[in-house]
């Protein structure tokens, strides 16, 4: 937890990014496949985290998270969250959540009707998207096994399946 008192304000702001900016060592710590980030990235839309108190020799504070979303056919009805990331020094402070929200309210407002999220079968992402109102509606089976080439593991569990996730807006 931050350790600045509830009422002030936070030590990073939200803000929208260009995807062609977006840092892959945050990318690759939600999807370690650069190949699959390569096809997903372009045409996406992107917000960063950044921090408000370190500023770099642009003006802009340093990026500490990134959020990726991509439209789903013509993405009048549904877009999906395809990555999410926060530097580990950073996590447990707010901002995946604050960059949830932000993805929510930026789909909400264009009048989409669905944000959905692929993760592991269990694990801190699955409580995380839960705890947003996520809900479980599909399973893929043997994603994790078929889509990389290196095993996936947490916890000392190998990723198997993939469960999709769908907050209805």
């Amino acid at each position: 937890m931050s350790s600045a008192p509830a009422s002030a304000s936070p030590a990073w702001h939200v803000t929208s990014m260009n995807p062609a900016e977006a840092p892959w060592p945050l990318l690759l710590l939600a999807d370690p496949s650069r190949e699959k980030v390569r096809r997903y990235l372009p045409g996406s839309t992107c917000f960063a985290a950044r921090l408000t108190q370190q500023l770099t020799p642009s003006g802009v504070g340093t990026l500490v998270g990134v959020c990726v979303l991509v439209p789903l056919g013509d993405g009048q009805q549904a877009w999906e969250l395809m990555n999410i990331a926060v530097a580990p020094a950073w996590q447990q402070h707010g901002i995946g959540s604050a960059l949830l929200q932000r993805a929510i309210t930026w789909t909400r407002e264009r009048g989409v009707r669905q944000l959905e999220v692929g993760t592991g079968s269990f694990g801190d992402q699955l409580l995380f998207y839960q705890r947003a109102g996520f809900r479980v509606t599909d399973i893929e089976r043997d994603f994790f096994l078929l889509n990389y080439t290196t095993p996936l593991w947490e916890r000392g569990v190998q990723h198997k399946d993939m469960l999709r996730l769908t907050l209805e807006l």
